[in-house]
């Protein structure tokens, strides 16, 4: 099984920027469809936003839209979500999957989730 690897959270605080990228080693993504999700204490995961494969079409959680932008890099192994403008409120685990608009679908090689990334955005 190959995990997707998340990287970049931290500690902002709100009106702040933070660059999130996912990545598996030895794969390209270009592929495949690739989406961020998040969980917050408590809550269900979430879709985030997703990137579809070749069309390069963009989806956004409505609790997002205009502040979160996802993209792929160069290289065409790593996928990004820069997230402007934080609020406390985008607090949560962030993970990446495969999706479908902002469905996490799961698809073979990468079907578990990975570790995570944490964002926390407080005063």
């Amino acid at each position: 099984q190959v995990q997707l690897v998340e990287s970049g959270g931290g500690l902002v605080q709100p009106g702040g920027s933070l660059r999130l990228s996912c990545a598996a080693s030895g794969f390209t993504l270009d592929s495949y469809a690739i989406g961020w999700f998040r969980q917050a204490p408590g809550k269900e995961r979430e879709g985030v936003s997703c990137i579809s494969s070749s069309a390069g079409r963009t989806y956004y959680a409505d609790s997002v839209k205009g502040r979160f932008t996802i993209s792929r890099g160069n290289a065409k192994n790593t996928v990004y979500l820069q997230m402007n403008s934080l609020k406390p409120e985008d607090t949560a685990v962030y993970y990446c999957a495969t999706c479908y608009k902002l469905i996490a679908t799961m698809m073979t090689p990468f079907r578990s989730w990975g570790q995570g990334t944490q964002v926390t955005v407080s005063s």
